[in-house]
């Protein structure tokens, strides 16, 4: 096999795995795509997510880290996806947050949550309450339903599968050389898929859980990278005719229902705390089904086209992480958890800043100029514990 050179060699084609390449071949460098499965992404929690854009709606249940790393990659988005060679859908309308009578203390909990994590202008620029009348000029479909509502302004969404679609083919157009079907690959694989790469670029998700190994805690060992569920529902329900996601708050879990092109409609939930990938039960699909008919009756005549499960690579903090191996010349990229398409961009940006840092012989690419604007998230791979051993973490 005739082995060919190329400056990174980017590991699974998810959502991260994708934007990176894209962004790296755009920088000038000559790119390597190498995918376990094919290339239409199925495989990928990508591929089933509601890709919303909502930072402040996510406040509620994040931390400010990822309220910032949110409001950056909107900015990103909107810029990138002017760039791409066919149209992705997106649209920047906002989110309704509703409730129903019984359910009106979820408010007040969610709007403090809110106001705790999320940077105070932005609150006060974008979080609007809303009378029965408000959420009637907003979505005419609910009027009459909802007394009351909140707003989160210019928040948005975009088309998973589109985007995932449209940045394969700009990366593929620009030169990014791809290996599909390649089965579960480490980087010293490489060579026999005839690859020699300056840099590895690690963006597998789940299937980088080797190289994410358990922490040590007091009550017992805490999974260094884990899956977390999720369920979402795809149904087509032309009588709907919904304008912008819609979170409906619940005690249990807030829902959300996300209008996408067509018709159709992405209905979902938080995340369920396992790492079971089996087909959606009964009373998932009851419930997710349930919440989107008392949003609106219409729903009860919809056509379930999807019933998915997803499960989200997640770190013992929930929060993204970059860690450099110098030595070996691998970046690591995880534990995107269920904030994928909202948090992305900014993190594949500084995933890229490191590896073009290690390209250039950077001595320290683990403390690039990106990694100042949410410290800690990029840091070396390797530690060394009492008795000099090193632990990857």
């Amino acid at each position: 096999m005739t082995v060919q050179s190329f400056d990174v060699a980017v590991l699974g084609a998810g959502l991260a795995g994708r934007l990176s390449a894209w962004q790296l071949v755009r920088a000038g460098l000559r790119v390597a795509l190498v995918e376990r499965a094919g290339p239409d992404g199925a495989g990928s929690a990508a591929h089933v997510a509601a890709a919303m854009l909502a930072p402040l709606a996510e406040s509620a249940i994040a931390e400010r880290r990822i309220v910032e790393l949110g409001i950056a990659s909107v900015d990103l988005w909107r810029g990138w996806l002017a760039e791409l060679p066919e149209p992705v859908f997106f649209q920047e309308g906002g989110t309704l947050v509703v409730w129903h009578a019984r359910d009106r203390g979820e408010m007040s909990l969610f709007a403090s949550r809110v106001r705790a994590v999320a940077p105070p202008a932005l609150v006060a620029e974008r979080m609007r309450a809303l009378d029965g009348d408000g959420v009637a000029a907003l979505e005419p479909a609910l009027a009459g339903r909802f007394p009351q509502g909140l707003l989160l302004a210019g928040e948005g969404q975009l088309d998973n599968r589109g985007t995932l679609r449209a940045l394969l083919s700009c990366a593929v157009a620009s030169g990014v050389h791809c290996v599909w079907e390649a089965g579960e690959v480490e980087a010293q694989d490489l060579p026999a898929l005839g690859i020699r790469a300056r840099v590895v670029l690690d963006c597998r998700g789940l299937g980088a859980r080797a190289a994410w190994p358990a922490q040590a805690a007091a009550r017992g060992t805490i999974p260094g990278l884990r899956g977390l569920r999720g369920e979402v529902v795809r149904v087509h329900a032309p009588e709907v005719k919904l304008q912008r996601p819609v979170r409906l708050l619940h005690p249990r879990y807030p829902i959300y229902i996300a209008p996408k092109p067509g018709d159709l409609y992405v209905i979902g939930a938080t995340e369920i705390e396992s790492d079971d990938d089996s087909p959606m039960s009964v009373r998932s699909a009851l419930e997710l089904l349930s919440a989107a008919y008392s949003l609106h009756p219409a729903f009860g005549e919809a056509r379930v086209l999807e019933l998915n499960v997803q499960r989200r690579p997640t770190r013992p903090d929930h929060l993204p992480a970059i860690r450099v191996d110098q030595h070996a010349r691998i970046v690591r990229l995880n534990g995107l958890y269920r904030h994928g398409f909202l948090i992305a961009p900014a993190v594949t940006e500084a995933a890229c800043e490191v590896v073009r840092a290690l390209l250039d012989g950077d001595p320290a690419a683990h403390a690039v100029p990106a990694a100042l604007r949410w410290p800690g998230m990029i840091g070396p791979a390797l530690d060394t514990v009492a008795g000099g051993s090193p632990v990857l973490h």
